[in-house]
């Protein structure tokens, strides 16, 4: 009988030990990841799917039926001030979030797919970003010489911007 060993690359054994995230373009300019244990799904949906509610901050497009629940949809790049996405569209990209019991619809201008990388890649944003991002943020990476913002899906959904009390 023989033996065979196997040797994991230190490559290989970062991979395993590396977090899951979803990559995304907020605008041009921006591009973000969110952490996979928070995402749900990434969709497109139909402008027309969206119901618009009146006396909502401009944040907010509106509710939507996902899986036979009724969940806010939130423009993303226009809650964190960054520039808005083009209404002209006929879908947007939407990923849902859940944190604890609480879905949110976060539509953001292009879903690029997921990415990986190890905490110790991650660095503080101040300094980095617009000081108004930092509150929504868990930090940056750098990751083929573009800066990935870190989004952290709890800061989002306990926003005061979607509180209406």
């Amino acid at each position: 009988m023989t033996s065979t060993n196997i040797t994991l690359s230190s490559k290989a054994t970062q991979n395993n030990l590396a977090d899951a995230y979803l990559k995304f373009q907020l605008n041009q300019q921006t591009t973000a990841v969110l952490s996979m244990m928070h995402t749900q799904e990434a969709i497109i949906v139909p402008v027309e799917s969206i119901t618009s509610m009146p006396n909502m901050p401009p944040c907010i497009l509106g509710l939507m039926n996902w899986r036979s629940r009724i969940i806010w949809v939130i423009d993303l790049p226009r809650m964190l001030n960054l520039e808005s996405l083009d209404y002209r569209v006929r879908q947007y990209n939407t990923i849902v979030i859940r944190v604890e019991s609480l879905v949110l619809g976060l539509v953001v201008e292009e879903i690029k797919g997921t990415t990986k990388f190890v905490a110790d890649a991650i660095h503080s944003p101040i300094g980095q970003v617009a000081s108004s991002l930092v509150p929504y943020l868990c930090g940056c990476v750098v990751q083929q010489q573009e800066i990935l913002l870190i989004l952290d899906a709890e800061a989002i959904v306990q926003s005061s911007i979607l509180r209406s009390d």
